[in-house]
């Protein structure tokens, strides 16, 4: 099985994919947005440094799928805390008409070959418990983030999971479930990946 976990900035995908990988005794693939050198100067200044970003970020989601294809798909679990196709739904919102054609021809020719999930699990969350995670956690990089960006972003990820490429997704409300913190609620997601509905929506408050 190979999990997919979405969801916008602060929604929790690094950290359900480091239990979930250990749950299902699956190999783990995480983004690194530490490694972008141009992040930082995108959320002070997005005009000036959008197309490096996105570029960059692309090139290093086609490596990271390049890993999972050498890392022999079909012989173990696997866990990633993004989608190779998400990338397309950044850039969408932060480039030019102009640049993102470009960008849209490099992502054409890196997609071709990029194994598509069996299952994502698309994270949500309300815009203000978003910025809340975001600025507990602490990152550098993100204190500057535009909270109408984050809303547009939020926005868009809805939109995107109508068509989004996966065999099964399964939606989560991770402002009322918690999904770390609380073994019942997280139980409730392994019995959805256990099933075989192509979707499904976690209950909102399934639990007392």
């Amino acid at each position: 099985m190979y999990v997919a976990i979405e969801g916008p900035i602060g929604a929790g995908k690094t950290s359900l994919a480091q239990r979930l990988s250990r749950s299902l005794d699956a190999r783990l693939l995480l983004e690194k947005p530490e490694a972008n050198p141009f992040l930082p100067r995108f959320y002070r200044d997005p005009a000036r440094v959008a197309l490096p970003t996105q570029l960059t970020f692309l090139m290093q989601r086609a490596g990271q799928a390049e890993e999972l294809q050498q890392g022999d798909l079909f012989s173990h679990n696997w866990v990633a805390d993004f989608t190779f196709d998400k990338d397309r739904l950044f850039a969408e919102l932060t480039l030019s008409r102009v640049d993102f054609e470009l960008y849209s021809r490099v992502f054409e020719r890196l997609a071709m070959d990029v194994p598509a999930p069996d299952c994502i699990i698309h994270l949500q969350a309300p815009l203000s418990t978003l910025l809340q995670r975001i600025e507990k956690r602490g990152r550098g990089y993100e204190a500057g983030i535009d909270p109408e960006y984050l809303a547009r972003l939020a926005d868009a990820y809805g939109r995107w999971f109508i068509t989004a490429r996966a065999a099964r997704l399964i939606e989560v409300d991770t402002g009322s479930l918690d999904l770390l913190g609380d073994d019942a609620h997280y139980q409730l997601l392994l019995d959805a990946l256990a099933g075989d509905a192509p979707r499904q929506r976690l209950p909102a408050m399934s639990l007392v």
